[in-house]
């Protein structure tokens, strides 16, 4: 059987773009059990006020919501249980300096399917002021302002 070619996002953190500056990305692989997987599928994701943290140089993500699948019975796990993130040691381990060091979070920005494998986009953020949200707000609306301008024209 031929394996699905290609990126599907499932879920983004669009909350994580308005609270955070996004300094850089990572990509990881998730741990998921089979019913996990298939709820995924079917698109039962939140991602909204996830987080990860590092644990016995082991990166988990917490805060990810997978709803239970509805056929799963007894095999549905806890949809708010800590999902352990796939990556090399040392990113893990550089990451996790970075976070300690200078002060910043590490935060789920989406989740996708890349080749029939389910993975999670990890950023390195730095958190927004009120008045960084304010001018990130306005500088949007302008630039609203300005296509619907010279849509009109």
């Amino acid at each position: 059987m031929p394996k699905a070619q290609g990126v599907k996002v499932i879920a983004q953190n669009k909350k994580a773009f308005h609270d955070y500056f996004i300094l850089d990305r990572y990509e990881a692989g998730i741990e998921l059990f089979g019913t996990e997987v298939k709820s995924v599928r079917a698109g039962g994701v939140n991602l909204k006020d996830s987080f990860c943290t590092v644990k016995d140089g082991e990166l988990f993500a917490r805060g990810v919501h997978i709803s239970p699948y509805e056929k799963g019975n007894i095999f549905n796990r806890d949809p708010m249980r800590p999902k352990r993130l796939l990556m090399h040691k040392r990113e893990i381990q550089k990451l996790a300096l970075r976070a300690q060091q200078d002060g910043l979070a590490l935060v789920p920005l989406s989740l996708y399917f890349k080749d029939s494998r389910v993975k999670l986009e990890l950023g390195l953020c730095q958190g927004k002021k009120l008045h960084d949200k304010r001018e990130t707000e306005a500088k949007r609306s302008a630039d609203r302002e300005i296509d619907r301008a010279m849509k009109s024209r």
